[in-house]
């Protein structure tokens, strides 16, 4: 958590184990990584072959598990606030191999 500690009450972007991206206002961190996300959005980015438009799913307040975290890092606001992530697209990210 201490190297997390820099990070509350900041608006923060994770990737998750199994490939969601999510963005929120850091509330709160334990020693685990376990996360609570404050006006949470989950970014569904599209395939750029995907007629759809990517979307945010608005979450609310919401509990990411610490073993599930693959990353976390603050974000541009302004730069953030300036996308329309409807129109972003992306490859998927690959899923995590236990071996």
């Amino acid at each position: 958590m201490a190297s997390l500690g820099g990070y509350l009450n900041k608006k923060v972007l994770i990737v998750t184990a199994d490939s969601r991206i999510l963005v929120g206002t850091l509330t709160a961190a334990d020693n685990s990584t376990n996360l609570v996300l404050n006006d949470a959005v989950e970014r569904i980015i599209r395939e750029p072959d995907d007629p759809e438009p990517s979307v945010e799913v608005p979450l609310g307040l919401y509990l990411v598990r610490g073993d599930g975290v693959c990353s976390v890092g603050l974000v541009d606001e302004k730069l953030d606030d300036s996308i329309n992530w409807t129109e972003v697209k992306g490859a998927t990210i690959g899923g995590v191999k236990h071996i």
